[in-house]
């Protein structure tokens, strides 16, 4: 029998997704998941554990249960602007939570690939595509604890060093709608409904982003935990960037009812980046990972999650 692989946050948004596509391929998997929220469903070859990442104890000693082969360790605080508020809680999920995981493999003698999620905006701002080698220089607490996890990360050197994938913005169905394309849906569902008034509130239109689709986006994951060089960075990107108000625009004119447009300033989030695109060249050209899903098809299936949901 072959151990384990390890998923952390798996009740979240990639996690989730990433757990279909271990399902999928019927890899025996322990999904972590925080302590005190809904149960998740059971899923094919999937053992759901409750762990608190921010307990040393029960770490350690979950670690050593399941002594896992592979770990993605895709817990922690995600959003960009709620980490303004609540700097103190996204440092101690992001940098704490990933020492003590890595900490009790250590302990516990476990040799497993590891893959941290990091984030596009530890890099500093450029107008052009972003190579893994191009300037850091994080403008957000957010993206300061996502750079804070990464060196945690490079302190755990040669064959035991994580493998770090960069993503940029992904999105697709089971989206918090505290993001961009997911907030867009949903409002766009619920004004179908009639639940609300035919008026869609939005933020910064004119924002640039590089869109990859989450299903894609676990997929290019997978293959680097498991063919990337550990503690290599990958991008994980399209290379292409669309502004916030093309992607609404593209939205709208999927909406089934027309729909009125209202710009509300408190959505915009302080520091926000004119244009944030990254190049994919080094995970395309080293393991074969390009983009599956169009723009179209996420988008439809996003409407159609919040459609039904």
């Amino acid at each position: 029998m072959h151990a384990p692989i390890l998923v952390t946050g798996a009740a979240g948004f990639a996690g989730s997704h990433l757990l279909d596509l271990l399902s999928q391929e019927h890899v025996s998997t322990v999904a972590w998941h925080r302590p005190g929220g809904a149960q998740p469903g059971p899923r094919a070859s999937v053992e759901w554990q409750a762990v608190d990442l921010l307990n040393r104890r029960s770490v350690v000693d979950s670690v050593a249960r399941v002594r896992p082969r592979a770990v993605y360790h895709c817990a922690g605080a995600a959003h960009v602007g709620r980490a303004w508020g609540s700097t103190e809680p996204t440092f101690a999920a992001n940098v704490k939570g990933t020492h003590y995981l890595l900490e009790a493999l250590d302990k516990s003698g476990v040799d497993a690939r590891v893959l941290i999620p990091s984030s596009a905006m530890v890099y500093a701002s450029s107008t052009t595509p972003l190579r893994e080698d191009d300037p850091l220089g994080p403008s957000s607490p957010y993206a300061l604890s996502k750079l804070a996890q990464e060196l945690v990360a490079g302190t755990y050197p040669g064959e035991r060093a994580p493998s770090i994938a960069r993503a940029f913005n992904h999105f697709g169905p089971r989206q918090n709608p505290l993001f961009v394309a997911s907030d867009f849906a949903r409002q766009i569902a619920d004004i179908e409904a009639g639940r609300r008034n035919p008026e869609i509130t939005v933020g910064n239109l004119d924002a640039q982003r590089d869109f990859t689709d989450v299903r894609d986006t676990v997929r290019a994951y997978r293959m680097i935990l498991e063919h990337g060089s550990p503690g290599r960075v990958y991008n994980v990107c399209s290379g292409h960037a669309v502004s916030i108000q093309t992607l609404l625009d593209q939205m709208l004119a999927k909406a089934r009812v027309p729909i009125q447009v209202k710009v509300d300033p408190a959505r915009y989030r302080p520091n926000d980046s004119p244009i944030l695109v990254g190049d994919p060249g080094r995970l395309r050209d080293e393991l074969g990972w390009t983009p599956t899903f169009s723009r179209e098809q996420t988008l439809d299936d996003l409407l159609d999650y919040w459609r039904s949901a």
